[in-house]
């Protein structure tokens, strides 16, 4: 059964093709003109308009352009006296489904009007086909992002492209519950920053619910949609911000989209943490040679000649006898707690890593010579001065011998930097030990084996 909206003039008209309409098991709203067919479209539900052509002030082709450009999922069908081609030809190209012309039998009006009818219904599952196909491949797309940082951006596009929604804000949800703002789009300049503050706030109570915005959002409906990966974890958040109620279709676009989101971010990290198992050093837990490798390239392309920045060249003093003394089990935590000891003493930005053996190279960024030397000095000290595995009941004592070269002042490329402060460093081994000194080319080269000289 079919919500038919019937308009023509003539009341005799209206009670024939109502009667028709309404044998054929069809509910017929049944009006005289154009002023009464737009208030009933306004307040009403219809499948379908079946409407004369000629009209009192108005005529069909008004109710259909209307219709279409108001109701475009409405079928219409028209109804005239005239057994003409033009004002025929003008109705279908205008978007009439049938065009038909009196006197009107029964069976072929509502032959037209299951032509109409079924020519809708083609057309909502040709479009929800469309929207599924468009849906599964926004999910697919979202699960070829493998860059955490982009997942975020790509996640609040697919929502305002598949989402009746004026704007969107995505979270993510670290392991120990912290919220971390990944991307917004649709928000005034002016209000992301107290919506950022005011829904970090407010997700933090977790409520995965649609709601009406607070008074101070420029939007009137909130639908906060949880991103669940397929273990069941929490992995982040959705809000979608409306201007009018929540569509009926929304919930599920947003979850499926949610839903991919989580299992994106899940990927995301699996690959991290494959990546840190490539890029870490077994023991030490700092980055390996390879990592450092490409963190100076980046440095290099970064840098092009103009932002300086410093590398140490590190080696523990005589730790060979630590390994013949007290065997190469309590060497290898003694390497790990001079790592620590490293980390302490440099900023989140810098880059640690072991070299191999006892050596250490640590890249300082936006460090020219004077700067590095400082942070050398530092970790000198701290070396001397500390205590290793005291818990242990050893408090060893241990120094160690520094290298620094800085670019541009000394290198240019990464081979040349790197072997400058090493150099530096191996000066230090030659002479007094426990000891910072300053790259420079006249510095002896570095001898292909040195187990002697740990």
């Amino acid at each position: 059964m079919a919500r038919i909206l019937l308009v023509d003039d003539e009341k005799v008209a209206r009670a024939v093709y109502g009667d028709y309409l309404t044998d054929a098991g069809h509910e017929v709203h049944a009006v005289s003109g154009v002023t009464e067919a737009r208030a009933a479209l306004a307040l009403h539900s219809f499948d379908l308009v079946v409407t004369d052509l000629i009209l009192p002030q108005g005529d069909g082709m008004e109710i259909l352009r209307y219709t279409k450009e108001r109701h475009p999922d409405i079928e219409v069908v028209l109804i005239t006296a005239l057994d003409k081609v033009g004002p025929a030809v003008r109705a279908i190209k205008s978007g009439a489904a049938e065009y038909l012309v009196k006197p009107v039998r029964p069976e072929v009006l509502r032959h037209a009007v299951s032509r109409a009818l079924t020519t809708r219904q083609l057309l909502h599952e040709n479009a929800a086909l469309r929207r599924h196909v468009a849906l599964v491949e926004a999910g697919q797309r979202l699960l070829t992002v493998l860059d955490r940082g982009r997942l975020g951006s790509a996640a609040v596009s697919a929502f305002l492209q598949l989402c009746p929604a004026r704007a969107a804000l995505v979270w993510t949800r670290g392991p120990n519950g912290e919220l971390r703002h990944e991307a917004a789009e649709g928000v005034p300049g002016e209000h992301l920053a107290s919506l950022q503050s005011s829904w970090e706030q407010r997700l933090r109570e977790q409520m995965p619910r649609t709601f009406d915005a607070p008074a101070d959002d420029p939007f009137r409906v909130a639908v906060v949609v949880p991103a669940v990966d397929p273990s069941a974890s929490l992995r982040g958040w959705a809000v979608l911000l409306l201007d009018e109620p929540e569509p009926a279709s929304l919930r599920s676009t947003a979850s499926y989209l949610a839903q991919h989101l989580a299992l994106a971010l899940h990927h995301a990290d699996r690959i991290e943490q494959a990546e840190d198992l490539v890029y870490l050093d077994d023991l030490t837990r700092l980055y390996n040679a390879r990592y450092l490798d490409e963190a100076l390239e980046r440095e290099f392309a970064r840098a092009d000649g103009q932002q300086p920045f410093s590398i140490l060249f590190l080696d523990l003093d005589y730790f060979k006898t630590v390994n013949d003394t007290h065997g190469h089990l309590v060497g290898s935590k003694l390497l790990v707690e001079a790592a620590r000891v490293l980390k302490s003493c440099t900023r989140d930005q810098d880059v640690a890593a072991r070299w191999g053996g006892d050596e250490y190279v640590i890249l300082l960024r936006e460090t020219d010579s004077g700067g590095a030397l400082k942070v050398a000095e530092r970790i000198r000290r701290s070396i001397e001065s500390h205590h290793f595995l005291a818990r242990e009941g050893y408090g060893l004592s241990l120094t160690t011998c520094i290298g620094v070269a800085s670019y541009p002042e000394h290198a240019a490329d990464k081979r040349t930097l790197v072997d400058l402060a090493d150099r530096a460093m191996y000066r230090g081994k030659k002479s007094s030990r426990n000891v910072v000194y300053v790259a420079s080319p006249a510095h002896d080269a570095v001898p292909a084996a040195r187990s002697g000289a740990a």
